[in-house]
């Protein structure tokens, strides 16, 4: 199989900062974006921003900026259905995607889901760490997504689906499975107190 293309997915309103950008922040000297690129783009093949609005904001980041192709701010699904569109057109096979808003997730992201989906016809895994009550918490906005599934996953947003979870399920999709002692790796930044406290995590301070 060939290596997945990545996706940041930035393309929420961000209510709980008060709208804008989450992505373009500004978190240790740079931007949260820079984070998020930083661990993303080594692990795949080339990579992608989902953003909604004008794209001219993202121009310096030099990276392909895609529109949800589903209107109304539906969720990361439409996120993932312009990312697995983008894909397609550039012979791609699978997507990986990650937050915008999550600078801190594993630098061995990729190749995780590539083993949890390992023997897929149409890979799909979805990364998750360890729940207090023994069951896993998916994190669905980190997932290996196979372009093979895109058509249904336009049929699901378009009939009205909007929880991922019910769809990866519906799709069998796999776990994997990362360890979360210490700091959550997949801690989101969703108020100016995260922010905070994500600024001190990278400045050593905590």
């Amino acid at each position: 199989m060939k290596q997945p293309l990545g996706v940041i997915l930035a393309g929420g309103q961000a209510r709980r900062m008060g709208g804008g950008d989450k992505a373009l922040l500004p978190l240790a000297g740079r931007t949260m974006l820079d984070h998020v690129r930083d661990r993303l783009e080594p692990q795949v093949a080339g990579l992608a921003l989902n953003a909604n609005g004008d794209a001219a904001r993202f121009a310096a980041t030099g990276l392909p900026v895609l529109p949800d192709p589903v209107a109304g701010f539906v969720g990361p699904l439409a996120g993932v259905l312009a990312g697995l569109d983008w894909a397609a057109g550039q012979g791609g096979e699978t997507i990986v995607t990650a937050a915008g808003d999550t600078p801190f997730f594993p630098e061995d992201l990729v190749p995780q889901l590539l083993l949890a989906a390992e023997g897929m016809a149409a890979p799909l895994a979805l990364a998750a760490t360890p729940g207090d009550n023994g069951k896993p918490q998916r994190h669905p906005t980190f997932g290996l997504w196979p372009v093979a599934l895109r058509d249904d996953l336009r049929a699901a947003l378009t009939g009205g689906l909007r929880k991922v979870v019910q769809w990866t399920d519906a799709h069998r999709a796999q776990t994997a499975i990362f360890p979360a002692q210490g700091l959550d790796p997949f801690f989101n930044v969703n108020t100016p107190e995260d922010l905070e406290h994500a600024n001190r995590l990278l400045e050593g301070e905590i």
